[in-house]
Order: structure tokens, then C-alpha cells, then sequence
């Protein structure tokens, strides 16, 4: 699956987390190895531009960092971002540069990319997110299946077992996502590409397209 391919769907150099995805091919094989990741990068961060608040957590210094926030380490908030009141971030989360994580918004092992907007009422859980990804007002990532079963990527009839139980979504470059929509595990949305409010989205979306339901997927013209 090319579209499915870390190349295919991020801009490596728009995340302080590029070297987490060196030699893997798809973006869901970086999902084990964040926690581990976060607590090597954090010590070699520059001290001038970034403080550690407490055991793996580092946070820039130029981060607005609401003071009804609950960040749980092993956690990086790079420069610029934006984490807003009542946002809960759980653990194993690198958010980006400019990023914006929102009231009432909980992360858990996620990758958000630089100028990721996750503002409203977000759950984004097990999911790596692409530079300027925007999740609308409710929109989720839902990480595990209701049968509890290792989740599979599936694209027509093409198919690649992850070997995970948890997996929320992956979210290309640019991907807008409509209010109070769910994405369902094993989703990967391509570069460029739109998710209608209230959608319900299994599988792969290719880049550039605009996903209506799962039988109307349209090329963005």
C-alpha cells in the first residue's frame, strides 16, 4: 500500500520527532517506540529553549501552557504550541510546533506534527497526525476494536496486519476532518484530504479526495 507509506503521507522535516520514523515504512510501526523515544529526545533538548517540569516532561518555554492543563510524561510540548484549559494529555505524546490542543482535548501516544489544530472537545488516542492536520469540534480517534482484535489496515482488498491492538488513526499532511466524526481503528487518511462532518471512517481515504460516506469518495478537483 504506497499511499499507507510514511513518505506518502508527512513532511519528516515539519516534526521534532523525524528521527522516530527512520527505517520504519508505515507510520503505525512508530506507535511502540514513542514512549521510549520522548525520554531520549528530552534529554538532549537545549535547556535555553525548553524546561523540564517534571520526570519526562518538557515543555518549550514559549508554549501557553493553560494552568488547568494535566500533562502526564513521558510528554515534549515544542515551541509555540498551544495547550489550552482542561486539556488532558495522558502520556507519550509529542506535540508539534504551533500545534494547538484544546479544551476538554486528551491525547494519549500520539505524534502530532507541527500546526496540528486538535481544538475542541478531541480524543486522539494511538494516532500520528500530519503537519497543519485539523480535527473539527468532537471529532475522535476511536483506537480499539469492539471485538478487542489486532487491528488490520485494509484498502479494497489489499490488507497488512499491524500486530496492534491499539491503533487510532493516521492523519497525512493538511487531512481536515469534520466535526463529530469517529475514526475507526486501522483508519489512514491521506495528504490533502477532507472528512465530512458526522462521518464514520474504516480504511484507507487516498490523498486529495473528499470523503462523504464509505460509498462517495470524490477527487478534490
Amino acid at each position: 500500500m504506497e499511499s499507507c507509506k510514511i513518505s506518502n503521507l508527512y513532511t519528516l522535516s515539519e516534526t521534532i520527532a523525524a528521527e522516530l520514523f527512520a527505517g520504519l515504512t508505515y507510520p503505525w510501526e512508530a506507535l511502540p517506540k514513542i514512549s521510549g523515544f520522548i525520554c531520549e529526545l528530552g534529554k538532549s533538548l537545549d535547556p535555553q529553549k525548553y524546561e523540564q517540569k517534571e520526570e519526562n516532561v518538557w515543555v518549550a518555554k514559549n508554549a501557553k501552557v493553560a494552568p488547568t492543563a494535566n500533562i502526564n510524561g513521558p510528554a515534549i510540548i515544542d515551541e509555540e504550541a498551544e495547550i489550552r484549559h482542561c486539556a488532558f494529555i495522558r502520556g507519550n505524546a509529542i506535540v508539534g510546533k504551533g500545534a494547538v490542543v484544546g479544551n476538554s482535548t486528551e491525547l494519549k501516544n500520539v505524534v502530532l506534527f507541527n500546526k496540528v489544530q486538535v481544538p475542541h472537545y478531541n480524543y486522539v488516542g494511538d494516532a500520528i497526525l500530519g503537519f497543519k492536520a485539523h480535527m473539527g469540534a468532537g471529532s475522535i480517534t476511536s483506537n480499539v476494536k469492539s471485538d478487542k482484535t489486532l487491528v488490520v489496515v485494509k484498502d479494497g482488498k489489499e490488507e497488512i496486519p499491524t500486530g496492534l491492538k491499539k491503533f487510532g488513526a493516521m492523519l497525512g499532511d493538511e487531512v481536515e476532518v469534520g466535526c463529530n466524526s469517529v475514526l475507526n481503528p486501522g483508519s489512514v487518511i491521506g495528504r490533502n484530504s477532507n472528512v465530512y462532518p458526522l462521518s464514520m471512517v474504516r480504511g484507507v481515504v487516498p490523498a486529495k479526495s473528499i470523503y462523504k460516506n464509505k460509498n462517495e469518495v470524490v477527487e478534490k478537483q
